[in-house]
């Protein structure tokens, strides 16, 4: 049954309703530059009539209205949309933080003018020149420790450089760590909020906002998928794992682990799993630490060591004007004290290791003999052991070259006496120590009798760092290894203190029958001036200024392909954002047009209820006078 006050009720609900209509568009137009936010629409439905159908009614002809009401205040968003920006918002990330990292690498290895290490290396090849126009000359001499002293400095501006970008990754790493786990806990405790608003039947529209914007902020640091099928339990799922289910997020630690240098992993906190990111912010922090920045740090210390090999190869074996001899041109910095190579790995007191770089022959060899031998030599690799297989119709040359295309850290010269000479690459892997050989084998003979390298062929003869004395199988004396250098030569190369004291010890020439050179004998000047020409570069046979053109090439390249993939990434999360806002942007016109339509129904809604009242004010006061 009607009430005589219906018509005051129905206008009440229809002031109160566009009054709220309102409030929602102010709130659209206070919140249009705010980050994240999706306008919010209300939507208005007719409130129930009097008489439901299966209720007993009056012979009343159809329902009576009872006006409106505001079913629900929902925010406009494509959770499809959403979920493409997820995708493409940790790509981005990757290679933004990626592109200015290579850019400072760029810098580094591509240096102008004079102070970049191949015009140094240049300058100091020239001083040897002129050293070999005038042996028995002190200047020229002088000339080469100066020319060297600035190469040294060049070399070793160029490490600390790259290690410091190197450390500079490190610490954006733990920054970034920091803030995703920042990121979790806010959205983890978003979720509780979320479900307990939704539990009493609203829409906490503001709070979704915020929990999607924190989403998309954490999809930028690594990769995360997003799980909407449960209104009730949001998930976000990164390396195969749960990281955020309804309330509860899970968090990353940082542990330091041993042989890395001092730098970190990432592992759940909970399992102390390591995690391994695809993608994100994080994961090219990661990739730039461990794989970009290490491997120019590696061609650089490649360089150096063997440049300082070669040149104080030919320097030993010559003389000074001071009749000198034996003196190397630059420290070397052994890895380890002992004359063997042997080394505690473990720290436990007892030698376990044998830390060698690098292995001479006794044989002389000529390059392009066949061999007439067959066999499988085994060499250490990143991976593993990598076999090498020669057959009799191989020459030396043709052995050597295999084992330097063959991916082992060994690689394989002749020295200037035509020795076989095998010399240990930086390792790939943080477990192994760079610059040692850590197995050479031979089923065949070429490395036993034909070269003189080992004692023995199969695994009985086979050189293996996994323990101590492991040189009694080598087949020359002291004189044909060496140990391991300290790691990254480019760090800590310098020249040889006693050259500095006394220039005049700088060799020149190489003596005979054991005596030695004559002032005028320039011919060790001369072999140390051809390295400039001689590839050298074992493993990539190049030159001195090949190798370092290929540097420069390599780094040039990964700056082009940075900077094309994060204009693309860019231009494609642009487009797919434009798309967001054409959705869930605020529409000042839109919205204008809203709060005039609002206002017009507030305004109508209050000229009912005047109506009304003016009615029962006639029918109550009036009537019967």
């Amino acid at each position: 049954m009607t009430s005589t006050f219906q018509g005051i009720e129905i206008g009440k609900r229809a002031v109160v309703a566009h009054q709220q209509a309102l409030t929602t568009t102010e709130h659209n137009l206070a919140n249009m530059n705010t980050e994240g936010y999706s306008r919010q629409r209300v939507d208005f439905s007719a409130f129930d009539p009097i008489y439901l159908p299966g209720l007993e009614r009056e012979e009343t002809p159809g329902q009576i209205g009872q006006g409106v009401a505001i079913q629900q205040i929902i925010r406009l968003r494509d959770e499809l949309l959403d979920q493409q920006i997820v995708a493409h918002a940790s790509t981005r990330g990757y290679w933004e933080a990626r592109d200015p990292y290579i850019r400072h690498v760029d810098q580094i290895t591509h240096e102008v003018g004079d102070t970049s290490v191949r015009v140094r290396l240049d300058q100091f090849w020239d001083a040897w020149q002129e050293l070999a126009n005038n042996p028995a000359d002190i200047p020229p001499r002088t000339a080469v420790v100066e020319r060297g002293k600035t190469l040294v400095d060049a070399v070793q501006k160029g490490f600390k450089s790259l290690k410091g970008l190197q450390d500079m990754a490190e610490q954006d790493i733990r920054l970034t760590v920091d803030r995703v786990n920042d990121y979790v806990k806010q959205i983890a405790a978003l979720n509780l909020d979320i479900q307990r608003i939704q539990a009493q039947g609203d829409n906490p529209n503001d709070l979704m906002d915020r929990r999607d914007l924190l989403t998309d902020k954490l999809a930028e640091l690594i990769d995360v998928t997003v799980d909407r099928r449960d209104p009730d339990e949001f998930m976000i799922h990164t390396a195969g794992m749960i990281l955020v289910q309804g309330g509860i997020g899970r968090e990353f630690a940082l542990h330091r682990n041993q042989g890395e240098e001092g730098y970190s992993r990432v592992y759940w906190k909970d399992t102390q799993q390591e995690v391994h990111f695809r993608n994100g912010s994080l994961a090219a922090l990661f990739e730039l630490r461990d794989v970009t920045i290490q491997n120019e740090i590696h061609s650089l210390d490649n360089f150096t060591m063997n440049f300082m090999d070669l040149v104080n190869e030919i320097h030993r074996g010559a003389y000074g004007l001071n009749t000198s001899t034996g003196n190397d041109f630059f420290v070397q910095r052994p890895y380890v004290t002992n004359v063997d190579g042997n080394y505690d790995r473990s720290g436990d007191g007892e030698y376990d290791s044998t830390y060698i770089f690098r292995i001479n022959g006794t044989n002389i060899l000529e390059p392009n003999v066949q061999t007439g031998l067959e066999g499988i030599i085994t060499l250490s690799g990143s991976a593993g052991n990598v076999e090498v297989p020669y057959y009799p119709t191989d020459t030396v040359s043709d052995i050597i070259l295999r084992i330097n295309q063959s991916g082992a850290e060994v690689v394989a010269r002749l020295n200037r006496e035509g020795q076989l000479q095998l010399k240990g690459t930086p390792a790939h892997g943080w477990e192994n120590p760079g610059f040692v050989i850590r197995h050479v084998e031979d089923s065949g003979f070429f490395l036993e009798g034909y070269a003189g390298l080992l004692n023995d062929r199969g695994p009985e003869g086979a050189f293996d760092w996994g323990g101590p004395d492991a040189v009694n199988v080598l087949r020359g004396g002291a004189n044909d290894y060496a140990v391991a250098p300290n790691a990254h030569p480019s760090g800590w190369l310098e020249i040889n203190p006693a050259l500095l004291k006394d220039v005049t010890a700088v060799a020149a020439g190489f003596g005979e029958n054991g005596r030695p050179a004559n002032p005028g004998n320039g011919e060790a000047a001369i072999a140390m001036s051809n390295l400039r020409y001689d590839r050298v570069m074992v493993g990539k046979n190049m030159t001195f200024t090949e190798y370092f053109a290929d540097a420069v090439g390599r780094v040039g390249a990964m700056g082009e392909q940075s900077g094309n993939e994060l204009a693309t990434h860019n231009e494609t999360m642009k487009k797919l954002q434009e798309m967001r806002q054409s959705v869930a942007g605020v529409n000042i016109n839109e919205e204008l047009a809203d709060m005039l339509r609002y206002q017009h129904g507030f305004n109508a809604a209050a000229r009912f209820i005047t109506t009304v009242n003016q009615m029962l004010d006639t029918l109550i006061n009036r009537m019967g006078v």
